[in-house]
């Protein structure tokens, strides 16, 4: 996310050091730390949930088209049905016997 490199993080650290003293140093590193910590695990939490509704998205549209895989067969079957049917009632005559 953020590019800090070594000397970023060390004048970081000495500006901090300054500003707040020596005295309250561990104890403010010690709470960025678990800020940082908690804000680490908010974005994880996020990302899984986005990546856990993506892959339900996902299957819902695979089931939505297998749904309509087994209509078309459904209707398939009854159309091929009804014709036979209809060839073995002879409504439709073979052209040959004309």
């Amino acid at each position: 996310m953020f590019d800090f490199g070594f000397w970023e993080i060390a004048i970081i650290g000495v500006i901090t050091l300054i500003v707040v003293g020596p005295e309250r140093m561990p104890s403010l590193a010690r709470k960025a730390g678990l800020y940082f910590g908690k804000l680490n695990r908010f974005f994880n939490k996020v990302k899984s949930d986005i990546n856990e509704e993506l892959k339900m998205d996902e299957i819902k549209e695979q089931m939505s088209m297998d749904d309509e895989k087994i209509i078309l067969s459904e209707v398939t079957e009854d159309i091929q049905s009804s014709a036979d049917s209809l060839k073995q009632e002879n409504i439709f005559p073979d052209k040959k016997t004309k």
